[in-house]
């Protein structure tokens, strides 16, 4: 699904492998098609919607993934990108860069390599992104195998506040 393959062109791969980061990242999490994944998990756990994972790498020297996801609000969006960013974030994963939080209308976390776009719904339909990378590749997700990438959760405890 995902093939073994460097960075794209021009870019280090992920912002996490430079510089001796390496150490920190998960196992499992080297290649920047683990990291899309588990990112794609992370927003379907908060009920995101429309995800469409694009293979970029011979289209652009500046990434190997984008993700596309839709949110019906724009605190959905910022939501989703929130879990996103926590759940790389606890991988070891670190972003280049984050824009768009505040307002959620279109959430861009840039983890180098790969590049995610969270968006209130009619935002996506406005700028159609799907149009204009409709060269790349779109890869095959399965939800049950996304859903099984994410950490286990602690279970509830009703006295975990007292």
């Amino acid at each position: 699904m995902f093939p073994d393959r460097p960075a794209a062109a021009g870019r280090s791969g992920n912002a996490a492998l430079k510089s001796g980061a390496r150490s920190k990242v998960k196992p499992g999490l080297e290649k920047p098609g683990d990291i899309v994944r588990l990112a794609a998990a992370a927003a379907l756990e908060k009920k995101a919607f429309d995800l469409i994972i694009f293979s970029v790498a011979g289209l652009t020297d500046y990434a190997d993934y984008f993700l596309l996801a839709s949110a019906s609000s724009t605190r959905q969006s910022s939501a989703v990108a929130g879990n996103i960013h926590t759940i790389l974030k606890k991988a070891g994963i670190k972003p280049v860069s984050v824009s768009g939080v505040n307002e959620g209308r279109w959430v861009l976390l840039d983890f180098g390599a790969v590049i995610i776009h969270v968006f209130h719904q009619p935002v996506r339909e406005y700028y159609d992104l799907e149009s204009i990378w409709s060269d790349a590749v779109r890869e095959n997700m399965d939800e049950k195998e996304l859903v099984s990438l994410l950490p286990d959760k602690p279970p509830f405890s009703a006295n975990r506040f007292s």
